[in-house]
């Protein structure tokens, strides 16, 4: 069984940037498929980004070239670094992994559909964006 908890979310305004954590519990996550996922109200949940088990990232079009992904193993902890915030990034921002380890394809794959797929979610952090 794998927990995760989101943190570090907060209010800024356009143009700022914010720093998420996912703090891992129950997998390496070294070894691990592990994604980035945000929701709107009256919205479908949609991919942000992943790391797969070999530590490469994939993005979604929307948020390529401003928000980058990491992980530091020692902390068994996700990071997503968002830069150059827009209001449309507005929306509550959750960690997620898979019930099994997901090689990179369907991991990013499972970005692309939105989380189906994943199995195991924190409990959210928000993210307001100001214009």
């Amino acid at each position: 069984q794998v927990q995760l908890m989101e943190s570090g979310g907060g209010s800024v305004q356009a143009g700022g940037s914010l720093r998420l954590s996912c703090q891992v519990a129950g997998v390496n996550i070294s070894t691990y498929c592990l994604g980035w996922f945000r929701q709107v109200p009256d919205k479908a949940r949609e991919g942000v980004g992943i790391m797969d088990n070999t530590g490469d990232p994939s993005y979604a079009d929307a948020v390529k070239g401003r928000f980058t992904i990491s992980r530091d193993n020692a902390k068994n902890t996700l990071y997503l670094h968002m830069n150059n915030l827009e209001s449309e990034d507005t929306a509550t921002y959750y960690c997620a992994a898979p019930a099994t380890p997901f090689p990179p394809g369907p991991c990013i794959g499972t970005m692309i559909l939105g989380g189906i797929g994943m199995n195991y979610w924190g409990k959210g952090t928000l993210v307001t964006v100001s214009p």
